[in-house]
């Protein structure tokens, strides 16, 4: 089964506007992809430096797998985003660089050419992305493939996970330049919707963006943050979250307050893994095909 835009309103128009699942069928992998088609990679959530093995027992091994997984995929994807927290926080910059170092060496074996990043609150939020920007440039930025306009977002930089006045009018301007039936994918960090302030899982001006969004009728969000697979619709824009490739965290709300998830000696790397988009132009209709990580 797969699940694009049309399939998703009609679920929500019927009550269906939150849930998690297991999306599958990437229908552009399937066969020789058309011109209107094309595919990438989303990961997110990688922690790069996190040790502690009650969470995860192979804290040096997951990043290498998903990039050796990716390098597999035929055909290769157009290209690779990678949603935040690239390394696991720490108070020492000498280690943060490290560590971002360390991640770049390891993602460079990626065979597609084509690698895009952000920051996450673990890798910017304590020096206001002034290392993370040494090794990846800017923490917000835009770019267009096939016709279909990206826009990054940072909403990890500033501590209190705010966009900020600035970024806001940037994205305004930015938007007043698009059709409003122009196809257009936001990439962010943290969720832009509340789906669980307490946890942190909010931008506090997130409904800001969302008013200047809103116009335009094919916007679709691909985040990262809560470490599971989350799909969720605001009006007619659709929220799509990612795993991590380093522990997984619980369902939105289900708990008083969130924990990391402990290994499953029985089942490692449960829960964990990254994704294909396939889109399809110009009714930017997104097939979502999960990818879980595995032993080997």
């Amino acid at each position: 089964m797969s699940l694009n835009r049309r399939d998703f309103l009609k679920l929500t128009a019927v009550g269906g506007a939150v849930f998690s699942s297991g999306l599958g069928g990437m229908n552009v992998l399937a066969g020789s992809r058309k011109q209107d088609e094309f595919y990438f990679v989303q990961l997110s959530d990688t922690h790069w430096g996190f040790e502690d093995t009650r969470f995860n027992a192979d804290p040096k091994g997951t990043l290498p797998k998903a990039v050796a997984l990716v390098n597999r995929l035929d055909p290769q994807p157009d290209f690779i985003v990678f949603t935040g927290d690239l390394t696991h926080t720490t108070d020492d910059p000498g280690i943060r660089r490290k560590r971002l170092a360390e991640f770049q060496t390891i993602v460079a074996k990626l065979r597609c050419g084509s690698v895009r990043f952000m920051p996450g609150e673990h890798d910017a939020s304590l020096d206001a992305g002034t290392a993370y920007k040494e090794f990846f440039g800017d923490l917000n930025y835009t770019f267009d493939h096939k016709g279909m306009h990206f826009i990054a977002l940072d909403n990890v930089s500033d501590p209190r996970a705010r966009l900020g006045d600035g970024q806001l009018a940037w994205l305004r301007e930015d938007l007043r330049q698009r059709d409003r039936d122009a196809p257009i994918v936001v990439l962010a960090h943290r969720p832009l919707f509340d789906l669980a302030p307490g946890w942190g899982w909010s931008t506090q001006d997130g409904a800001k963006a969302m008013a200047l969004l809103m116009p335009y009728r094919n916007v679709t969000v691909f985040y990262g943050h809560i470490h599971q697979e989350h799909h969720h619709a605001t009006g007619h824009i659709l929220h799509h979250s990612a795993k991590s490739l380093i522990f997984p965290l619980p369902v939105p709300g289900s708990v008083e307050k969130k924990y990391k998830i402990a290994w499953n000696t029985e089942k490692p790397y449960r829960g964990l893994g990254l994704r294909n988009v396939g889109a399809t132009l110009p009714d930017a209709d997104f097939d979502i095909h999960e990818i879980g990580l595995k032993r080997g």
